[in-house]
């Protein structure tokens, strides 16, 4: 069986003008001169200041390593392994010569990290390019720690510096899905997988931290617009068990529920050493089928 051939990425544009960009021995360059150096740490920054909402978006240097130290605890590896499995059953449907792979909103890299040790020995002839972008340079960084076969990019999922209509496959772990920024790279029949918490993930947490009886319900951000066909949903239920402060800290830390949680329930998780949790996934596969615009 062959070891899968993977490759740089070759389908990069710039978020200045969008013209191709073409990797030069340290950076990439447009034809307009638009130039991005390769970072010592191996990421590329194509998040220009204008694309920032913020001085320092996404999340911080505390998150990413606290997200770090808990998946590489393998307590979200069940997770990793359904996804690898859903990605590879799509990327086994094809033999075209060349396919682009993209994880937008990667965080630190450890999903994307899981799929290419599983998809190692995919047995065909094709190329395969990994992207992953965060908006987070924290997490990049951190991220370009995993893997030098993956293009890692410090970027935004609204404004996907790619070539038009290039992508194959994008998938979005617990992240913040641009449908309208996909559309415009993703390939004519090309699919988008969503990883989203269900109603039941982490309610245990969310009845300590939050006062409200009703907490914080998870909202399904999957009402992808009718260019985007739903065809295939896969759940996945488990319990996890923290045994220690620090991993309860942790997995508090790297999520959302640190800045919306209340005092009290703050003050309650650092007395806690130890938590049973409901784990809740849905997985949502998306195939792209572009319309025509009638008049």
């Amino acid at each position: 069986m062959h070891v899968m051939n993977i490759i740089p990425a070759y389908n990069l544009a710039c978020p200045i003008d969008k013209l191709e960009l073409v990797k030069k021995e340290n950076y990439y360059q447009c034809t307009n001169g638009h130039c991005f150096d390769i970072a010592k740490q191996g990421y590329v920054n194509l998040l220009p200041v204008q694309h920032k909402k913020s001085k320092n978006p996404g999340d911080s240097k505390a998150m990413v390593q606290a997200r770090t130290r808990f998946l590489n605890a393998g307590f979200y590896l069940p997770i990793a392994e359904q996804l690898s499995k859903i990605v590879l059953h799509q990327l086994g449907n094809t033999a075209t010569e060349s396919r682009c792979v993209f994880d937008a909103g990667c965080g630190e890299g450890y999903y994307l990290q899981q799929i290419i040790n599983a998809a190692q020995y995919i047995d065909n002839n094709t190329q395969f390019s990994f992207v992953a972008m965060d908006i987070s340079k924290p997490a990049i960084i951190n991220a370009s720690k995993r893997s030098k076969q993956v293009s890692w990019i410090v970027g935004t999922n609204s404004q996907p510096p790619f070539m038009p209509e290039t992508v194959d496959l994008i998938f979005c772990v617990f992240g913040f899905p641009s449908y309208n920024g996909f559309k415009k790279i993703l390939k004519a029949g090309g699919e988008l997988i969503l990883v989203e918490p269900g109603a039941k993930h982490l309610q245990e947490l969310r009845e300590i931290i939050y006062t409200e009886a009703a907490q914080e319900k998870s909202e399904n951000k999957s009402d992808a617009n009718t260019e985007y066909l739903l065809i295939d949903t896969q759940t996945l239920t488990y319990e996890i068990n923290l045994n220690n402060n620090s991993q309860i800290q942790d997995l508090l830390t790297m999520t959302p529920h640190l800045f919306r949680a209340s005092s009290e329930g703050k003050a309650c998780i650092e007395n806690m050493d130890s938590l049973s949790l409901t784990t809740d996934i849905i997985f949502r596969v998306f195939k792209y089928n572009p319309v025509s615009n009638y008049p």
